[in-house]
This record gives C-alpha cells, structure tokens and sequence, in this order.
C-alpha cells in the first residue's frame, strides 16, 4: 500500500510544482516585456527572473509567442483560470444590470481594474509590433478580440432600448476608450486615481450613449 500511496504524493506535488514555476514564469515574463520591452526580452531572462532553467520556459510555453499570448490572457483575466471574460461573474453582473446608466458606471469600473492590469503590457506589444512580426500579429488578435467584445456591449446595450446613438458607434466608441491609452495618459501620466478615472470614464459613457429622460 506504500508505494501506490507515496506515487499519488509525489504526482501532486509535482503537478503543484509545475503550476508554481507557470505562474512564476508569467510573472516576471509581464515584468520584463512592460520594463525591457518585448523584442529585447529573450527566454533566458524570463527563465533567469523567474528563479528556473530556461528549459522549464520552453516546456511549459514552447517559444516566446506563446509566453506573450498566455501573459496577455492572464492579464485580461486577472488570473490563470481558463474562463472566457463573458463567462466571468463581473461581466454576466455587467449584462444583469438593466439600467445602461448604472451599467456603463460599473462597466467604467470594471475596466479601469482591467486597464491597471493590461495597459503597460498593451503598451509594450505595441512598440514592438512595427519590428517583429509576433508583437504584430498579437495586437492584431488583441484589437480583434476587443471589437468583438464591445460590439457585445453595444448589442446588449441596444436591446435595452435606452442606447442614444447608433449601436456601431456605441462599439467604436467603446473599442476606443478601452485600449489603455487613456488610462494611461490620465492615471500614470497625470496621476489621476483609478477611482477618479473610473468615475470619469462612466460619466463620457453615460452622456454619450444613453438616452436622457426628462
């Protein structure tokens, strides 16, 4: 009985042990391309950053490309679970609201904590997107995967019958404001709060897009 006992142990602490070394390696991966820029960030100053062998990186990620898009996933989501944005419980809370003034307020929120997590790394992908053709395509995914996410957006908010302008507006507007630029001009650049940004941000959604009741 101790031998089978012994190999279920020693599985789970090297599966605990290989989950430890990813989050590690996402880490300071998302350090280095923010700090030292993506196309001078080679896999050996993840692994060194990370405290492993630069094995351990291509095993888990198998190149750089693949490091960067896990980081921007992990990024997005704030964690490493496998949960599609639409699916996590702060958007499906988003999409219950029925008031769109209450609804863009908390959307503003909700994507200044988004912006505090992806904006610097958004940022670095696209200074290196001129020079290598990964960072490119990776923006290019990202710009992709946020247009059809605020045409989600404006879809919902359409349906709600309290939409002021047009639904394709409201999703080039959203796609717009959400890319990091302003939030990084406004908080990092003026040193502004994230509370005041947030409470900013819903103010230019609400009196551009809904309807205003007298």
């Amino acid at each position: 009985m101790s031998g089978p006992v012994k190999r279920r142990y020693d599985s789970s602490r090297r599966q605990e042990q290989a989950r430890e070394n990813r989050r590690r390696i996402l880490d300071a991966a998302h350090t280095l391309f923010v700090t030292k820029g993506y196309g001078r960030t080679t896999i050996a100053d993840v692994a060194a950053e990370a405290g492993v062998a630069p094995e351990t990186v291509y095993s888990a990620f198998k190149n750089k490309p693949a490091l960067l898009h896990r980081t921007w996933d992990v990024a997005v989501g704030g964690d490493d679970e496998d949960v599609p944005m639409l699916e996590r419980p702060e958007l499906r809370a988003l999409f219950a609201e029925p008031d769109l003034r209450a609804r863009f307020t908390a959307f503003a929120v909700v994507n200044t904590a988004a912006m505090r997590r992806t904006a610097r790394l958004h940022l670095a992908v696209r200074g290196a997107a001129a020079s290598d053709p990964a960072a490119a395509a990776m923006l290019a995914e990202i710009d992709r995967q946020r247009l059809a996410a605020m045409a989600g957006h404006a879809e919902a908010a359409s349906a709600t019958g309290q939409l002021a302008v047009a639904e394709e507006e409201c999703r080039d507007v959203l796609w717009s404001t959400t890319d990091g630029t302003l939030w990084h001009r406004l908080v990092e650049g003026r040193e502004w709060s994230d509370e005041r940004y947030a409470a900013w941000l819903g103010r230019l959604w609400v009196s551009s897009f809904v309807v205003a009741f007298s």
